[in-house]
């Protein structure tokens, strides 16, 4: 089944990408933030995220709370030194 992905985000201006992508036994929020993370791998400089819409369905919260779980975890490594 796939899923269309709407992301406004803002860069040097307002943009919008939109895409259809299959789900693969992944929640819609997993898809888009991937597509979100692939959006900011081609642009030169930081992009800030505004709405994520997916079939429909506004998911712009869960997206910044998975971004920010994964970011949280990245940076708690807990090295020892």
């Amino acid at each position: 089944m796939n899923i269309t992905i709407e992301i406004h985000y803002i860069a040097s201006s307002r943009l919008m990408q939109k895409g259809s992508f299959p789900l693969r036994g992944k929640k819609a929020e997993q898809v888009a933030l991937q597509f979100w993370k692939d959006i900011k791998k081609e642009l030169p400089f930081n992009a800030e995220l505004e709405q994520v819409v997916a079939a429909n369905e506004e998911i712009t919260k869960l997206v910044k709370e998975m971004e920010k779980r994964e970011l949280e975890f990245t940076f708690n490594d807990d090295l020892p030194f």
